[in-house]
C-alpha cells in the first residue's frame, strides 16, 4: 500500500533559513528576514511554480483568527493537550463543515470545503456536529 500512496503524490519541501532579527527593541514583534530558501523534493514531480508555503501560511491564519488560543499574548491559552486537540477538531470540523464560504459557490448557492469535495450533501449545523459525540 505504501509503494501505491507514495506513486501517486508529489510532495515538495520549502526549507527557509531566516537571519537575526534587529536588535532594536521596537522591532520585537517582527518577523525576521528569509536569507535562503531550498526546495526539497522527496518524492513525485510537482510542478516548481506550484511549490509555496502560501496554502499553509493561510491555513494558519485562518486558525489563529478561529481560535484565540494561537494568538500571540492571550491568556486563551489550553492548560491541558486534550483541550487544545478537541478545540482544533472542533474548529476545523466547523471550517469544513459548518462554515460555508464565498469562493465556493455552486450555481448561486454557497457551499462548504466538504461540500465541494463530495463527502457532505448539506451545510452541517451545530446540532449536527454537536451529535456526533453520541
Amino acid at each position: 500500500m505504501d509503494a501505491l500512496w507514495r506513486s501517486n503524490i508529489d510532495y515538495a519541501q520549502i526549507i527557509k533559513e531566516y537571519g537575526d532579527p534587529p536588535p532594536d527593541e521596537t522591532r520585537r514583534y517582527s518577523s525576521a528576514t528569509c536569507k535562503v530558501t531550498d526546495i526539497n523534493v522527496p518524492n513525485g514531480d510537482p510542478e516548481r511554480g506550484l511549490i509555496s508555503t502560501s496554502y499553509v501560511e493561510r491555513q494558519i491564519l485562518t486558525m489563529r483568527m478561529g481560535m484565540r488560543r494561537f494568538t500571540r499574548l492571550t491568556n486563551g491559552f489550553s492548560t491541558k493537550v486534550e483541550n487544545l486537540a478537541h478545540a482544533v477538531s472542533l474548529h476545523y470540523i466547523h471550517y469544513n463543515f459548518g462554515r460555508p464560504h464565498q469562493t465556493l459557490r455552486l450555481d448561486g448557492r454557497k457551499r462548504t470545503p466538504a461540500m465541494a469535495a463530495g463527502v457532505a450533501d448539506r451545510v452541517w449545523s451545530l446540532t449536527d456536529i454537536a451529535g456526533l459525540l453520541d
